[in-house]
């Protein structure tokens, strides 16, 4: 029987996506905080510890600390935010992504009830999907992941729903088949899938690479997805450019040398 609430949705938009989930009467899907964009009248906004996926209970007191707890360690704020229908008929709440890119649907039940992620890649999910954390247990992927030595981890049988930046595709590897991409590419994959870090070598690909020191090194069975624009990526591109000191300021030619450069602005 399934535990997790049976949301429908339905994804709009190409570069700047967002999701719009369907609620009957009862029904909850959980988010997190700043991914909210709109929601029709009866459905009933409420701050919750954790990600509420233990309700009730006699230890529902430290199941919520513990939750909220496992959040702070990757990162994530201390709260999430539930979305209740309380009223009649079917409702609907809409989450937008954070930046340019992809959201990703993931059916947990039919994804063997536990895929790992970035820790920034969760976006909403139904009530009843764990956001937990996943400890990278080879020290060298803790130390040199280039994403942290702590994921999150989906658990659960409801649909849950990450985003990521670019592109983003899945690749279904084959039993011993192994992939190895930038560390920084990597958005989420299977529990089947074997994960560690590979040292590129090579003197000169160390030094003038330019790609990084190191590949994350996938092996199936399993699925994996991968963005084609990690933000971190994205936010150093920003900052150089915002940083860089144009050749036609403070010339002879000073606002004419941009115009003639393209820049009119």
């Amino acid at each position: 029987m399934q535990q997790a609430h049976e949301i429908d949705y339905r994804i709009y938009g190409e570069e700047m996506q967002y999701v719009d989930v369907e609620l009957d009467p009862g029904e909850t899907a959980i988010a997190e905080s700043g991914s909210f964009m709109m929601m029709d009248d009866g459905i009933q906004m409420q701050t919750i510890f954790g990600d509420g996926s233990r309700p009730g209970g006699t230890n529902s007191v430290l199941d919520k600390l513990f939750s909220a707890g496992k959040r702070i360690l990757t990162g994530e704020s201390l709260f999430m935010t539930a979305f209740t229908n309380i009223g009649q008929g079917k409702k609907r709440v809409a989450f937008a992504s954070p930046y340019p890119g992809k959201i990703i649907p993931l059916d947990l039940d039919a994804l063997g009830r536990y895929v790992v992620c970035q820790k920034d890649a969760f976006l909403c999910a139904a009530r009843g999907v764990s956001v937990g954390i996943e400890f990278q247990r080879r020290l060298g992927t803790g130390l040199f992941g280039g994403e942290g030595f702590i994921m999150q981890k989906l658990e659960g049988d409801g649909m849950a729903f990450v985003h990521a930046g670019g592109h983003v595709f899945e690749r279904h590897l084959a039993p011993g088949e192994t992939l190895r991409i930038d560390t920084g590419c990597l958005v989420a994959y299977t529990h089947t899938v074997q994960y560690d870090i590979q040292f590129v070598g090579g003197i000169r690909n160390t030094i003038f690479g330019g790609e990084g020191l190191f590949f994350a090194t996938l092996r199936g069975p399993g699925t994996v997805w991968i963005q084609t624009l990690p933000v971190s990526r994205l936010a150093s591109r920003i900052l150089a450019y915002g940083t860089y000191q144009r050749k036609g300021e403070g010339s002879i030619l000073g606002g004419l040398g941009n115009l003639l450069d393209g820049d009119g602005r």
